[in-house]
């Protein structure tokens, strides 16, 4: 499988509009940062984990040509704001959209011109498919367990497949799903900034987690600008661990 960084910014992106701080003025193109979203490739399908308000932006960048399925971790709007730019890849097919009962409710009221009576002309053509937090789901030739995951105090939805596991806006994990991605060998995970928050691991907190799950390599996503730079943070952590940055791509996880 190979997994490309489409976004590892947080909800307000990076730069973040009318601040001048060294991360927002930096010209390092790994500073600039649209809002957290993965293309995970498995050979027979192109599989998107969240789909934000940067989407349009990401696929013309990536040149993704086809998508078959999308999965989201849950339903704000950062993670769900892009999907009527899925149009141009519903052509010839339905697109499935996995995700909890809440979020397909959520989808259904933001969005009812693309559904039932409601459905509009040259509206995205998709199927929302109900997943549930350890009942393992199949797209194409993959496995996926969906993980609880408590973003503050909502429960969000993170994701394994085989050897990977994928987590963005969490700020806490009970020790039984822990215990899901015991053996995970690539670690995808957010850290906000480095000052505490309610609703998210800042990144000392995504360090810890990191240390506790002892992948082969982890990759931090959902940045803020108060994060800091790319080349100066990087320096800090320990050599399998870094910020992942806009475009980069792991490939055989």
């Amino acid at each position: 499988m190979k997994l490309t960084f489409l976004g590892t910014g947080t909800s307000i992106g990076v730069p973040e509009m009318c601040c001048h701080c060294p991360t927002c003025m930096s010209q390092d193109p790994r500073d600039k940062r649209l809002r957290t979203s993965a293309l995970l490739e498995t050979g027979t399908a192109n599989i998107i984990i969240d789909c934000g308000p940067d989407f349009r932006q990401q696929t013309l960048r990536a040149g993704i040509q086809r998508i078959d399925a999308v999965i989201l971790t849950h339903e704000h709007y950062d993670h769900v704001g892009g999907l009527d730019d899925l149009r141009p890849y519903c052509t010839d097919r339905v697109i499935p959209v996995y995700a909890e009962s809440y979020v397909i409710r959520d989808i259904m009221q933001r969005m009812p011109y693309c559904f039932g009576q409601d459905k509009k002309p040259r509206t995205p053509t998709m199927e929302l498919r109900e997943i549930k937090p350890d009942v393992p789901f199949r797209i194409a030739d993959i496995e996926i367990l969906p993980l609880r995951v408590m973003h503050g105090n909502i429960p969000i939805l993170g994701f394994r497949t085989g050897d990977l596991t994928y987590i963005t806006d969490m700020k806490s994990m009970s020790d039984d799903q822990i215990q899901l991605i015991e053996g995970t060998k690539t670690l995808v995970v957010n850290a906000l900034h480095t000052k505490e928050h309610q609703t998210h691991q800042n990144v000392r907190q995504a360090v810890l987690f990191a240390e506790r799950i002892g992948a082969d390599e982890t990759y931090f996503v959902h940045m803020s600008h108060r994060a800091g730079l790319h080349e100066v943070m990087n320096a800090k952590f320990p050599p399998h661990m870094q910020f992942a940055y806009d475009g980069l791509v792991l490939e055989n996880v």
